[in-house]
């Protein structure tokens, strides 16, 4: 495909997801379906516009004069410094020739634009991130770095690397998580390396894979993922302690990948439904809490413009549930670590004081925010222990 014919489809894609609400992957997979001739790295190239064009989408609509996928992808080629009048020509595959009345609705982005977050979400930002508010907004508009999750069970940090290396995935030590290994050229070729596909790896943040290497050495007791979802921090507090772990899910069908990824990274992860837990009491309880996910808006940038305000209140009270319904679950001694993607204050440290001024005998032990940023997504965690 010609770079106009990329484009083309890109703003095909952009316009499909406008309409239908889907997640970005069925889109792009619907819209392969239908082009055969797009090749691989034809699909990638699309994937990536479509990606970047979502990232800045407020911007680049005001840039371009309105949120079609036409004027929004004649917006990014202006933000990367390619002159969209050599994309826009109206050749065979190419977009139609940019006119007069479209240029004439092209502005400059400004004032809560530069945000490139919903409206709604704009007072709240900046109320609760401050004089870093812009800033923080605009690192999410950048592609995020990849991250791979060393599994201990089976390798070495340094052995992992090396391995990579052989399948041309080059990487280096993250400098402050000592399981994480930064992806520096190849991340394409992670899924369908030997390393990745015989369990010596995982794709996860640096950021939440400091959320499990910070925890204690050893508990005592058992360990309960209790918002497992996929199973990501299963599997990592499976390496992590080299043991048995627990796993729960309120939504129990989120879990069905779990026994397929146990099997490949050698863990022993134990799917326990709410009735499996009563009268159980654990020495750590990990609560991966459902959220905005605003640390990882880079990742997923389609999650900052569906969510919205009343969702975002829905998700505070249901926080603040699952810690009261996971107290009960923790022994004496024990540890309760709620973690978010999060980087607003109202669904972390919010949260954490709320829990602290109901549940006497409680101390917060850590409590970390990570803001995104080349070493990691947007993150927090608190290891609340429960004295004896």
């Amino acid at each position: 495909m010609t770079p106009a014919a990329r484009v083309q489809g890109a703003i095909e894609v952009f316009d499909r997801l406008l309409a239908k609400g889907e997640m970005v992957d069925v889109v792009l997979r619907g819209w392969a379906k239908e082009n055969r001739y797009a090749g691989s790295k034809d699909r990638l190239a699309i994937a990536d516009m479509v990606y970047d064009a979502l990232r800045k989408r407020k911007s680049l609509s005001v840039r371009g004069g309105g949120l079609s996928g036409r004027q929004v992808l004649y917006a990014l080629l202006l933000h990367h410094n390619i002159d969209p009048e050599s994309i826009y020509t109206g050749q065979k595959y190419a977009p139609d020739i940019w006119s007069e009345a479209e240029r004439s609705t092209m502005g400059e982005p400004n004032g809560d634009a530069l945000y490139d977050l919903p409206d709604w979400l704009v007072p709240m930002w900046r109320r609760e991130l401050g004089e870093e508010s812009l800033s923080l907004a605009q690192t999410l508009t950048a592609r995020a770095p990849v991250f791979l999750r060393t599994n201990l069970l089976q390798v070495t940090r340094d052995k992992l690397c090396t391995r990579l290396e052989k399948e041309g995935i080059i990487s280096q030590n993250h400098i402050n998580v000592s399981t994480a290994l930064v992806v520096k050229d190849g991340d394409r070729q992670i899924r369908h390396s030997m390393a990745y596909q015989h369990g010596n790896c995982e794709l996860q943040d640096a950021s939440s894979q400091a959320s499990v290497a910070d925890l204690p050495d050893t508990v005592q007791g058992p360990i309960l993922d209790f918002c497992a979802g996929a199973g990501g921090k299963s599997l990592a507090l499976a390496a992590h302690y080299k043991s048995a772990i627990d796993a729960h899910d309120g939504l129990p069908h989120r879990m069905a990948a779990i026994p397929a990824r146990a099997k490949r990274a050698g863990a022993e992860i134990h799917i326990k439904e709410a009735s499996d837990l009563k009268e159980k009491h654990y020495g750590l309880v990990f609560c991966d809490m459902p959220c905005s996910g605003s640390g990882t808006w880079r990742r997923d940038p389609l999650g900052k413009w569906t969510l919205e305000a009343k969702q975002f209140e829905s998700l505070l009270k249901l926080q603040a549930s699952i810690l009261e319904n996971a107290v009960a679950y923790v022994r004496s001694g024990g540890y309760l670590v709620y973690a978010t993607c999060s980087v607003l204050k109202s669904e972390n440290a919010d949260q954490i004081h709320r829990f602290l001024s109901l549940h006497s005998g409680w101390s917060a032990q850590k409590m970390k925010q990570f803001w995104p940023d080349q070493d990691g997504d947007g993150f927090f965690y608190c290891q609340l222990h429960k004295q004896m």
